[in-house]
């Protein structure tokens, strides 16, 4: 099954331990969290369903392509990881 790891960063604001899911898209397995954890959604998701701006998912090392759909797949033994991108100067 999936595993879904968050950056320490989002760990500083919420428990967020790795969780198994299971689901062929990120959006199914980005669900199952969410169930799990509610209060994760609103610092992953915008209120469009869409990944937030400064949010950046890895699926088995490669960048998440659809960031509004979540519809990339996810395979069986996938490591999905979720961080925030740091940004400003």
């Amino acid at each position: 099954m999936p595993i879904v790891s968050f950056t320490p960063h989002l760990k500083r604001h919420l428990e967020c331990p790795p969780e198994e899911v299971s689901g062929e898209t990120l959006g199914e397995a980005f669900h199952q969290i969410f169930e799990l954890n509610p209060q994760l959604r609103g610092y992953v998701l915008d209120d469009q369903g869409a990944l937030r701006q400064h949010v950046v998912v890895f699926i088995d090392d490669a960048v998440v392509r659809d960031r509004k759909r979540l519809s990339d797949p996810v395979n069986s033994d996938s490591e999905i990881f979720v961080m925030q991108a740091l940004s400003g100067g």
